[in-house]
């Protein structure tokens, strides 16, 4: 029999080597895996862990949360489903911040940095952690989030002195005024990020914005569109900068010269940009101001023409400047022939978002479309790609077994097939999805948005087959039946979140799905076939801990390209999600949670 001693000896041993070596584990889901080998672990993990992202605030309580990690430093926040950005569900859904302010107010005392993302926020919550956080908090980022305005930013400018980032992207903000941008002006002499792009904040004093450039040792700036009066004094005084989007600013035209896009370089010296600025994104750049960005085009690691005004020429001239280019976001103006000069000019691109252009301009612009011509030619010569996102008009098969032979460091891959062309002249695009899938063997996040009949059951079961490493997905028209989807649920094996939009696929199947995919923490569908019995059919996922809620099917007001006013019909959606807090209490008169009992009330 073992002595006791040497088991003694034993076990601390083992204690000793998790205390040494959990806290140097960055990966979480690595900390994940230690802290369930044995109770230890746990203990270890629970208080040496510094940064915890919540993927769903409905997961967790904000109690448990601060149970679990007592001495959290930074913790990241994600509400509304992604379809939020989309307005495919109602604004009043949830996803409000004030119980996590709560319990941050009481417990955290060491957390230093707040990233809300699409979440409701109030100026009382933004007082609250102003209050309590005060000169404590470091980073807050509100990404995506509404529902403060102007004054709840004073609350924070004016008690957080010590910010050293200020994220307010894509948030949608009331505007009093600009006070607490002044504040940042007079009192901060730290602030590195400040970003407050994409916004309608307008109410913002130049001279402000200068004296932060001058005060504050600024490493990134990006603003909504509002106006820089001096910009050969303001990029002056901006001598850290490295990061630079929004705003406008004119340029005189005797400032670039007489209009030819391939002037030399030398003749735009006229906004003398910092030496260390190598991130960029002007919105409302042209083809005749395009030339001042010239001198620094091949130090540019990161371009934003999103907002941009160059065509398709504008693009080339510009792009076969930037040889250094690592990550380009821009519009499908770009074209196959803009695509063409990235694969020849850019061969170090990693990360590459061509969104869908909306205006009439890029409409009439026969070169402003992307196909499979472009993304050959891309897979050719970009092969360092880690990220592609791209709407594109037509596709093939031999285009995506161009992407699988040739990029194989694709971690993101995003396609979205446009309707705007009737004839696709290859669907559907089975194969060149498998091989896709097969040569891109590390791929973590996979979305499909094509049109009916571009991908069979047969495709939809070669997705679940060779998606192994996956584990976030977005499916749109995609599959024939039901059948195609139970295929698909057969494989996956770590996939976490789905989602599915125009399938119709029967709620059964979609119940029976979700039990094939062990790996599935959180599912959202909207458009699928309901079924004649107020729902049963979804009993067959109710289990402990997996909340369903149904979001009824709402009528929402648009503008076309007319400015007509249009009412779009938004069919129901499902979310279903693991959560240990229970049923959650604020939903919107829009949302059913769906229970066992529930069913019998519908």
């Amino acid at each position: 029999m073992e002595d006791r001693s040497c088991v003694k000896m034993n076990n601390t041993a083992y204690d000793t080597v998790y205390e040494l070596v959990i806290p140097f584990l960055t990966d979480s889901r690595d900390r994940d895996t230690a802290s369930l080998v044995c109770k230890r672990g746990y203990e270890i993990d629970s208080i040496t862990r510094k940064h915890v992202t919540m993927a769903f605030c409905y997961t967790a309580t904000p109690e448990k949360l601060s149970r679990r990690f007592p001495h959290l430093q930074s913790l990241k926040l994600k509400g509304k489903p992604r379809a939020a950005m989309f307005n495919l569900i109602p604004e009043d859904w949830g996803g409000y911040v004030t119980p996590w302010v709560e319990e941050i107010s009481r417990s955290f005392p060491y957390l230093k940095s707040v990233h809300f993302r699409r979440m409701i926020v109030k100026d009382s919550d933004l007082e609250l952690l102003a209050i309590s956080r005060g000169e404590n908090l470091e980073v807050l980022k509100l990404d995506k989030c509404s529902g403060f305005s102007t004054d709840g930013l004073l609350h924070i400018t004016r008690s957080c002195r010590n910010l050293k980032t200020l994220f307010l992207e894509e948030s949608t903000i009331t505007e009093n005024d600009g006070e607490w941008l002044h504040e940042i002006a007079l009192n901060h002499i730290g602030l590195e990020h400040l970003n407050f792009y994409l916004t309608e904040l307008v109410k913002v004093g130049f001279p402000d914005l200068q004296l932060i450039a001058r005060r504050c040792p600024l490493v990134s700036l990006k603003i909504s569109d509002c106006d820089i009066l001096d910009p050969i004094g303001f990029f002056r005084a901006a001598v850290s900068l490295e990061e630079f989007a929004g705003g406008s600013f004119n340029v005189q035209p005797e400032q670039v010269g007489d209009g030819d896009l391939n002037e030399q370089p030398g003749r735009y010296a006229a906004v003398a940009f910092p030496q260390t600025l190598c991130h960029l994104g002007l919105t409302y750049l042209g083809n005749g101001e395009m030339p001042i960005l010239f001198p620094i085009a091949a130090r540019l690691r990161k371009l934003d023409l999103l907002y941009a005004l160059l065509d398709t020429e504008g693009h080339c001239v510009l792009l076969q400047r930037c040889s250094n280019l690592e990550i380009l976001e821009t519009r499908n103006v770009i074209g196959d022939r803009g695509l063409e000069v990235l694969a020849r000019s850019c061969r170090r691109l990693k990360r590459l978002r061509i969104e869908q252009g909306a205006d009439e301009q890029e409409m009439e612009d026969e070169e402003g479309i992307v196909s499979q011509r472009g993304l050959i030619a891309l897979a050719q010569g970009c092969t360092e790609l880690e990220y592609l996102a791209v709407y594109v008009s037509d596709i093939t098969n031999e285009a995506l077994e161009f992407i699988g032979r040739y990029l194989q460091n694709l971690c993101d891959f995003r396609l979205v097939l446009l309707d705007q062309e009737e004839r696709i002249t290859d669907l559907p695009l089975d194969n060149g999805v498998r091989s896709l899938l097969i040569g891109c063997s590390r791929l973590k996040r996979f979305a499909l948005y094509l049109r009916p009949g571009g991908l069979t059951d047969v495709g939809l079961g070669y997705i679940g087959q060779y998606s192994r490493n996956i584990r976030w997905m977005l499916l749109g028209s995609v599959g024939e039946s039901d059948a195609g989807l139970l295929e698909f649920s057969s494989g996956c094996p770590n996939l976490q979140k789905l989602e599915v939009r125009g399938c119709f696929f029967s709620e059964r199947a979609l119940a029976l799905a979700v039990l094939q995919l062990n790996s599935l923490r959180y599912l959202w569908v909207q458009g699928y076939r309901a079924s004649s019995a107020n729902g049963q059919d979804l009993l067959a996922m109710v289990r402990p801990y997996w909340n369903i809620e149904l979001i009824r099917s709402r009528r929402v007001a648009a503008n076309d390209s007319n400015g007509g006013a249009v009412v779009f019909e938004h069919p129901a959606h499902i979310l279903a999600y693991y959560s240990l807090a229970g049923r959650r209490t604020d939903f919107a008169e829009t949302v059913v949670p769906l229970e066992p009992a529930a069913f019998l009330a519908l």
